[in-house]
């Protein structure tokens, strides 16, 4: 044996009182093999040994003494650093080899250091957090996992977890530098393996807390990070490679809002993938959109408040087991949008919130960096690490789960510094005004980066003011969306369908005035999950009078939704007729489908997008006035509206929607060809519940000219009902 002939590399004491403690900003510069004079000196942190020894890829064995409170010293003369192990003997144990953490090299490079400080690694995902490694050496393979943390005003930071009994005195992380970042590798620690930083603060206090870029969690109320790695085989290439050929938003786009909790309590990723799927398909939707599947630890938030911007929540399985329900959704041709939270976070005390003891992803003033009426607080967008963390995540879902779009939730929030303030409450931008310009510029960025790296996709933005250019380009200073929520024609449509019929005539406006700004936005046309709770009723309970009148209005508002220009979306249950308010605690009332009247609706809903996808008529041309030409928009007395939907090769739809409760025989419409028209759907159908009041055969155009048009026809218009033509 080895040993001590030469003295040890010399330690100041506060340093190693700082490492033996596991507070050292550096601690590879104390523990470690570390090379001086010829020889090597190996220094080792295990506070609870009787006995340590290393063992060199030589086969050499150097006895270490100990030094300072568990911290273990030994020097071998005439040697270099090369590979080794320890071996530690416990009280009453036999001993023990193991790994030391501090013999290996930084697993950040310097250009991720470089990126990570400019604000612009759009990979940080493979950078930042837990991530399994493997390492060839002369002692053999070592397999771990190399941990990354961002923390500039930290102290110090150490790894806890089941594999120390969460207690990380003798795994602290080195800093890197001015880049802020903290890393260890720790060889021995898999996947599965449960861990959060132990973060010293800027104030001196040690905080848990969860790993903000963590890709895995455990099931809420835990709150651990969990380290995971992927080991999923897409099957859905034919759907990518078709996607980033096309622009979606240019096609048909209805979509199906589902919280994944609820619409089958009990579900699992896996099981949604058979369910929900086979669902979908049937129903005709072309995409689904996901309440926000990023961790949160309050289900009645209803993922709305993100604590794991980079893990779905496990509360229905793995990641990898989410990535087969999204591609069991492509193979089934239906596309997937993720609502996503860049706007705000919640204040637990595990997770973002003061995360290394000071303001760091939130902003340090709170007339800026708190929401008062929701609890949460504001990201720092002026931050370069902040907005980089929040575009990498809008990213890795895109990209790591293959997600077709992304819905950015609470956008006006982000837009305005009064958002829901008074005065006195917030402070102007450097030009005086309300405008948010680094909240503006982030948007932007993010929209920029995403529709660059993945073609194809949709960027959404539920944005409830008039602010101008949310779909424009960002380089005409737009917010780069592809589409935006019409807030506007969801509250006035609403608003109508809940009248009275014989009171509708005096809301006649509220049914038109969309078609005012239609053009001026990328719209999408929502009835979504905010708007069936908290008292506002569901859909059905909405509309007056009985149930076939109630059941017949709901028809008809989707016949009419569906060939308004736009796209649309449709919260889950709407298509059974759901009764009860949504609730995230209870499935949907799937007890209604053995009803005649609800299963009528249901089917009306999948022969909508059936007729919806075969007619480009209802698609083609959705953003601009060429795909939309009134033919009565004003026939209030009688609550009947009439409009032309063209194709993009000139083709036209006619819809003739009667709100009102009586139905119109020899009723005459202009259309805008000659020739036999024929209806394609009628929500009045028998088939649909309806009272069969519906034209078969074809409808002659005669040369009458009537609401503006040379030819027009005489036809049955149904009670409470929508009726579609085409020329036959």
């Amino acid at each position: 044996m080895t040993g001590h002939a030469a003295a040890p590399r010399p330690v100041d004491a506060d340093e190693l009182a700082r490492a033996a403690a596991g507070a050292h900003w550096s601690p590879h510069s104390v523990l470690g093999a570390h090379a001086h004079d010829g020889a090597v000196t190996y220094r080792v942190l295990k506070p609870f040994a009787s006995a340590v020894t290393v063992v060199t890829e030589d086969g050499a064995r150097v006895g270490l003494v100990h030094e300072y409170d568990g911290v273990w010293v030994g020097v071998r003369p005439d040697a270099a650093v090369g590979d080794y192990r320890v071996e530690v003997t416990y009280p009453d144990a036999e001993p023990v080899v193991l790994d030391d953490p501090y013999r290996f090299l930084p697993s950040v490079g310097e250009v991720d250091l470089h990126l990570i400080g400019e604000g612009r690694h759009e990979e940080l995902w493979n950078v930042l957090g837990a991530h399994v490694k493997h390492w060839e050496g002369p002692l053999g393979p070592v397999d771990g996992t190399a941990f990354a943390v961002w923390a500039p005003n930290a102290r110090a930071v150490r790894v806890v977890g089941d594999h120390n009994h969460w207690s990380g005195r003798g795994e602290s992380m080195r800093s890197l530098g001015s880049s802020g970042v903290w890393e260890l590798f720790l060889p021995g620690v898999g996947v599965g393996s449960r861990y959060k930083y132990e973060i010293l603060g800027a104030d001196g206090h040690w905080r848990q807390k969860a790993d903000p870029m963590a890709q895995a969690t455990e099931v809420p109320p835990a709150t651990a990070s969990v380290v995971t790695a992927s080991s999923y085989r897409w099957g859905d290439e034919d759907w990518m490679e078709q996607r980033a050929a096309r622009s979606a938003q240019d096609g048909p786009v209805s979509i199906y809002e589902v919280h994944l909790g609820s619409w089958k309590q009990g579900l699992s990723y896996t099981e949604l993938a058979t369910e929900l799927v086979e669902y979908v398909k049937t129903t005709g939707f072309t995409h689904v959109e996901f309440l926000p599947v990023m961790e949160h630890p309050f289900g009645g938030s209803w993922g709305y408040q993100v604590t794991g911007y980079f893990a779905p929540t496990s509360r229905f399985g793995s990641p990898d087991e989410l990535r087969f329900l999204i591609d069991s959704l492509h193979r089934a041709g239906i596309g997937v949008i993720i609502d996503w939270v860049p706007g705000h976070f919640p204040k637990d005390e595990f997770a973002l919130a003061r995360f290394d003891g000071t303001a760091l992803y939130e902003h340090p003033d709170p007339r800026l960096g708190e929401h008062m009426d929701w609890g949460t607080y504001i990201p720092n967008f002026g931050r370069s690490e902040v907005r980089n963390f929040l575009v990498a995540s809008g990213l890795y879902w895109l990209e790591e789960f293959h997600a077709d779009g992304l819905r950015v939730d609470a956008v006006a929030s982000m837009l305005y510094l009064d958002y829901s303030r008074n005065e006195g409450e917030w402070v102007p931008n450097r030009y005086g005004g309300r405008e948010n310009l680094e909240a503006i510029s982030f948007l932007q960025e993010a929209n920029a980066t995403a529709y660059k790296r993945t073609p194809g996709i949709m960027m959404i933005a539920e944005e409830s003011t008039a602010y101008p250019g949310v779909t424009a380009p960002t380089s005409g200073g737009g917010l780069g969306f592809g589409l935006k929520w019409n807030m506007g024609w969801m509250h006035d449509s609403l608003q109508y369908a809940s009248q009275d019929p014989v009171n509708r005539q005096y809301h006649h406006g509220e049914l038109t005035f969309s078609l005012v700004y239609a053009f001026s936005e990328n719209f999408c046309l929502p009835i979504s999950h905010d708007e069936v709770v908290h008292g506002k009723g569901s859909l059905l309970r909405k509309m007056p009078g009985d149930r076939w009148q109630q059941l017949a209005n709901v028809r008809a508002y989707l016949a009419y939704m569906w060939s308004h220009p736009g796209k649309q979306l449709l919260f889950m249950g709407a298509e059974l007729g759901q009764e009860a308010e949504w609730s995230e605690a209870r499935s949907l009332d799937w007890w209604l489908l053995d009803t005649p009247w609800h299963q009528g609706l249901h089917r009306l809903v999948s022969e909508l997008n059936a007729v919806y996808k075969a007619r480009p008529e209802l698609w083609s041309d959705d953003f601009t006035s060429e795909g939309f030409q009134w033919i009565d928009g004003g026939d209030s007395a009688r609550n009947v509206l009439s409009f032309a939907r063209w194709s993009t090769d000139r083709k036209p739809l006619v819809a003739v929607c009667n709100f009102s409760g009586g139905p119109y025989e020899d009723f005459r419409v202009g259309v805008p060809q000659p020739g036999v028209w024929r209806e394609v759907l009628n929500t009045d159908a028998a088939e649909f519940a309806g009272s069969g009041v519906v034209n078969t055969g074809t409808l002659q155009a005669e040369d009458i000219a009537w609401n503006g048009q040379q030819f027009s026809v005489s036809l049955r218009v149904p009670p409470l009902g929508v009726t579609w033509l085409v020329p036959a």
